[in-house]
């Protein structure tokens, strides 16, 4: 049994389905904005995803994408789960939900202070995902989580890989933790980092 879920994030390759499906996470991510590396068109996640094991669960991540398309993915079955990292407020995540039946979200905040906390206390998005920022690769104060008592499902992010996240584990006990850059090797995934990584939760 891991110690906390799992989330590999930024999968674009088949050779990236392959290593999943041998680690078995229990997310994985396709990122769905223009500006990222790690780009995936709609076809692309409906390839991937067909070759992805049934029981690990598609997130798309966006940011501040228009509802409609965000929805259409989700109805379409191209991903299960919604991840938003834009300035997506509560009316959009209402419209989201309207618009795709009930659509299970992922609410970001990149956390620099307490205050960064208690506003993400206030959403309503199934689970949250605290980051220091889009894909920085770089960790935020971990001790702001442990002073706020923050007791809402989150998936942490940032700065992650395998040589950190069994203490970011035992320190925090989040509902799941995230990672991209952290199992990585000049952009690309690494199937030796992503074994490494889950083979510190186990």
């Amino acid at each position: 049994m891991k110690k906390a879920k799992v989330k590999f994030c930024g999968l674009k390759r088949i050779d990236d389905i392959r290593a999943a499906n041998e680690l078995r996470p229990d997310y994985a991510g396709f990122v769905f904005w223009e500006k990222s590396s790690r780009n995936v068109s709609r076809d692309e996640a409906i390839n991937l995803g067909k070759a992805l094991l049934p029981d690990i669960k598609k997130v798309g991540v966006f940011v501040d994408e228009v509802p409609d398309r965000v929805a259409a993915l989700l109805t379409d079955g191209v991903i299960d789960i919604a991840q938003l990292h834009g300035h997506e407020d509560e009316e959009y995540i209402s419209r989201l939900r309207s618009l795709a039946d009930g659509a299970c979200v992922i609410k970001a905040f990149v956390i620099k202070s307490k205050e960064d906390l208690e506003k993400a206390k206030q959403s309503s998005a199934d689970y949250l995902l605290l980051d220091s920022g889009k894909g920085t690769g770089q960790t935020f104060n971990w001790e702001l989580i442990a002073e706020a008592g923050f007791d809402k499902p989150y998936f942490l992010a940032g700065g992650l890989g395998p040589e950190n996240v069994a203490d970011a584990v035992k320190k925090l006990k989040p509902y799941a933790v995230d990672v991209s850059s952290g199992i990585e090797t000049d952009g690309l995934k690494d199937p030796e980092k992503m074994s490494k990584f889950m083979g510190e939760l186990l």
